[in-house]
């Protein structure tokens, strides 16, 4: 579970440096573009831009009125449908497991979380994950709208200067609360976790891996005595803590005597408690030896290096609303001033 939730960690970085590389391009002033083509007024724009708080001016008049006030909509669209759909994913994972009999995974109930079925008492409805769901959906749809105003439309126009752009961006900055409200609403059952493995023989492949590694089986044999040793515990409801060694020994006997391969061991290489352990989905995650997998060295690794990440990106966002705070202060301060 935790290297699925790091995985989500790593694609909202990813969001960040979409929000940034905007945030470069929005961070210059248009102050003295007027209408198209500059003013004949000797107006410094530079001083202009340090005072309400930005980096630099748009170097181009044009450009500034006519073109970006065409793109940034677009832009603000590509940032905010990642983040949404990433969201409406990581629900969609969540609602599954409330079709389910046995869940490992749910909402604490009560509060926002979920309600009761009015027709079912037994049934709880995770009310905050159908809302954040349709909140997703409808940023998404809002953005294609933005691009949609833009196409087509000819400079300087006031179709791409509409207002639903704005409250879209804030729209998902409040889809972020509501995720923020769904994480701290789980609760995770590591013990029914692990017998879900075990119930669909996810450690099953390990088996042919193992196969291959150690004895040097190809995986297709090994996987032909993998997956017959899944049928037969599906037709007798065996699970990997009891099913019959002897049977695995039967199965492996039989594909390798119907393989092509002489040098490969005739009985079955593993001992009983080696073949258990081969199935055990916990050894599996400790036995992953690349990079980014979900042994405990790697997600430590990661989680270590998405927080310094994070404190980066607080540090930033800090700096700039610093930046615009200290400007605005001495904008009003210098007018005051003047007025002296």
């Amino acid at each position: 579970m935790v290297i699925y939730l790091q995985a989500f960690a790593t694609g909202f970085e990813r969001d960040y440096e979409r929000i940034d590389h905007m945030y470069d391009h929005i961070n210059r002033s248009p102050m003295g573009s007027m209408v198209l083509n500059g003013t004949g007024w000797s107006l410094n724009r530079e001083r202009m831009a340090s005072y309400l708080g930005f980096d630099s001016v748009f170097d181009n008049s044009y450009d500034a009125t006519q073109l970006y006030t065409l793109e940034y909509p677009v832009e603000a669209a590509g940032v905010v449908t990642p983040i949404a759909i990433r969201v409406g994913n990581f629900i969609e994972d969540l609602m599954t497991q409330y079709a389910q009999p046995h869940p490992w995974i749910l909402l604490q109930e009560g509060g926002k979380n979920t309600y009761v079925s009015s027709a079912m008492p037994q049934k709880r409805n995770p009310g905050i994950l159908n809302n954040t769901r349709m909140d997703a959906s409808t940023i998404v749809g809002d953005a294609q709208g933005a691009i949609i105003r833009t196409h087509n439309t000819t400079p300087g126009l006031i179709d791409s200067r509409s207002p639903l752009t704005v409250e879209m961006v804030r729209d998902t900055a409040k889809l972020l609360d509501q995720f923020d409200d769904v994480l701290q609403a789980l609760q995770i059952d590591p013990v029914r976790a692990e017998q879900e493995l075990n119930l669909d023989w996810t450690a099953s492949q390990e088996l042919a891996d193992t196969l291959m590694r150690d004895y040097d089986i190809p995986f297709r044999v090994g996987h032909h005595v993998a997956s017959d040793m899944v049928t037969v515990a599906r037709a007798n409801d065996y699970h990997p803590t009891d099913f019959p060694y002897a049977e695995i020994q039967r199965i492996y006997a039989e594909d390798i005597a119907h393989a092509d391969i002489p040098e490969a061991p005739r009985t079955f290489p593993l001992s009983e408690s080696q073949f258990r352990e081969v199935l055990n989905p916990r050894r599996i995650v400790e036995r992953r030896a690349t990079k980014g997998g979900p042994q405990p060295a790697e997600v430590d690794r990661m989680i270590r290096e998405s927080k310094a990440q994070v404190a980066k990106q607080e540090q930033t966002t800090a700096k700039r609303t610093e930046q615009i705070k200290s400007s605005l202060e001495r904008l009003e301060r210098d007018f005051q001033a003047y007025l002296k």
